[in-house]
């Protein structure tokens, strides 16, 4: 059986839960959600979970471990795996939101990923690795890395090596046979912008900085807060007095129009590898525009 997977990408700020949503409405679907900090429990401001607009809308792998827990793109793709299965059993239509690019990439690129088990040897000849030389070592056994945030923690750039080194001799098992229709939602780059600040201007509002400091008041190191994205990592500065909240604002909003541009530079590469994204506009009518590309392939798969 060959199951339509719709996916609805953007860059941050785009819209894309309300459009996945209003989709999901239509079509008697469910959202399984792409979003490497919406797994975690208690990041809901700085995640942008927005859970009220789900309204009766079933979701997945949102809220399913605690802050402090090593999730990657492997568990994602597992995970994913089982809700979309569970979905398509019930007869539903599995939408697949968000806009973290390797996740994304993982599912409708199929990559095929075994799960590693911890080798205590080669750990303990990496102990006494220089920073460098891991790099090189992981470089070297996948020439292809997508996730740079392991080169910067230690202890995730030895897991990384661990996983590329035993793929090399095992085979993942194959993957379940779907047809991916993804929909993008794309805006002017200064309308863009302006949505980008606004929302941050209403987390801010909403209590992001009382959000970080629970967070760290319940065990999460300030630096374990600077690998949540940019929200935890900026508001995590300030509340340790090394920002102002004017510097806070100022440098978070502009990071995130970066980090924008860098989605959107990622959404153009996997086109560039053959992905095929249809995009729509965000100022124009979105749910009407997808609407008609999903009666469009159903047309054509007839």
């Amino acid at each position: 059986m060959n199951s339509t997977l719709l996916v609805i990408l953007g860059p941050t700020a785009s819209g894309k839960t309300r459009l996945g949503v209003e989709l999901a409405q239509s079509l008697g679907g469910e959202i399984i959600s792409a979003d490497s900090r919406q797994v975690y429990r208690g990041m809901d401001i700085g995640s942008g979970k927005d859970l009220i607009e789900y309204g009766e809308v079933p979701y997945h792998l949102i809220d399913i471990v605690d802050p402090g827990y090593e999730f990657n793109v492997f568990e994602f793709q597992h995970r994913f795996l089982e809700a979309f299965a569970a979905i398509v059993r019930r007869g539903r239509q599995p939408v697949l939101v968000g806009g973290t690019g390797l996740y994304l990439d993982a599912v409708v690129n199929r990559y095929r990923m075994a799960a590693v088990p911890e080798n205590p040897s080669l750990r303990d000849k990496l102990a006494g690795q220089p920073q460098e030389i891991l790099v090189n070592r992981l470089r070297a056994g996948n020439p292809r890395l997508h996730n740079t945030t392991d080169l910067l923690d230690r202890e995730r750039l030895i897991r990384a090596i661990e996983i590329a080194e035993y793929e090399e001799s095992h085979t993942p098992e194959p993957l379940p046979d779907f047809k991916p229709l993804i929909i993008g939602i794309r805006w002017e780059r200064s309308v863009l912008r302006e949505r980008i600040t606004d929302r941050l201007r209403q987390r801010l509002g909403a209590g992001l900085l009382e959000e970080v400091a629970r967070l760290h008041a319940a065990g999460i190191s300030w630096e374990r807060l600077e690998f949540y994205g940019l929200e935890y990592r900026y508001v995590a500065q300030a509340l340790q007095g090394k920002l102002t909240r004017n510097d806070l604002f100022q440098k978070l909003n502009s990071a995130i129009h970066d980090l924008a541009k860098r989605q959107e530079n990622w959404f153009r590469r996997m086109e560039r590898n053959g992905t095929v994204i249809h995009w729509v506009d965000g100022a124009g009518e979105p749910l009407a525009e997808a609407l008609k590309l999903i009666d469009l392939q159903d047309a054509t798969a007839l």
